[in-house]
């Protein structure tokens, strides 16, 4: 151990020690031990206040009185290691996801507002255009399509494109949630073209989740569910 990190610990009132008539600093085995212990107490976590705290009944006290006092303080940061643990798989997830972002990027031009979404795991695109032939459904003012006959065909034909590389569809509340395999779908084309939707009807809100897995979230009111079905797809059989 560095001789400042003893001088320091002197001054923090850690370690006494005695003086020779030449000044020097005189330590004996307890001193020693005293020094192992603070340096156990450091390597759990402990700040010096506490590892001061823990010196008295070091020194003074039963062992059993060491043990009482350390065990709620290493269980106190065995708690925060989790949650720092967690915290820490949290943020890899996050670049992780942003990686795959970045990757998917195939704009030219200035950066949209993707760029400022990187590494969330979800990408609110807003309401989204359910486009299909609504003519069963033309009575209804909350459900109207604002892409002429031909324009909803070629939507319609990208979305099948863009749902090809759908795995799994699984029930929602209010609609269904599909599973992409990300080795077969570009993802900037999934969110592009949702954004796209967002701007032509508000019956339908759709929801990216950048994962992994990649998966989408299309949702209706009660009397809509039919077209979202028929366009994304029924929910798997249980």
């Amino acid at each position: 151990m560095p001789a400042s990190t003893v001088r320091f610990y002197e001054q923090e009132g850690l370690l006494p020690a005695r003086r020779s008539p030449s000044g020097y600093r005189l330590y004996d085995e307890v001193a020693v031990d005293r020094l192992a212990f603070i340096g156990t107490a450091k390597s759990l976590g402990l700040p010096l206040p506490e590892i001061r705290r823990l010196l008295e009944p070091w020194q003074h006290g039963e062992c059993s009185d060491v043990q009482h006092e350390l065990l709620p303080l290493v269980e106190q940061r065995t708690a925060e290691t989790r949650d720092r643990i967690r915290e820490l798989r949290g943020f890899a997830d996050r670049l992780s996801r942003a990686r795959a972002q970045l990757e998917a990027i195939e704009r030219q031009g200035p950066c949209d507002a993707s760029c400022a979404l990187l590494g969330r795991e979800e990408t609110v695109v807003g309401p989204v255009l359910a486009s299909l032939p609504l003519a069963e459904s033309a009575g209804d003012a909350d459900i109207a399509c604002g892409l002429d006959e031909a324009d909803r065909e070629a939507r319609a034909a990208q979305w099948r494109e863009v749902l090809s590389a759908a795995t799994a569809r699984a029930a929602i509340p209010g609609g269904v949630r599909l599973t992409f395999d990300r080795a077969r779908l570009r993802l900037t084309d999934l969110v592009e073209l949702a954004e796209a939707e967002s701007r032509c009807c508000s019956f339908v809100d759709l929801v990216v989740h950048i994962g992994p897995p990649v998966r989408l979230d299309a949702r209706a009111p009660e009397h809509a569910l039919p077209l979202v079905h028929e366009l994304f797809g029924s929910p798997d059989p249980q």
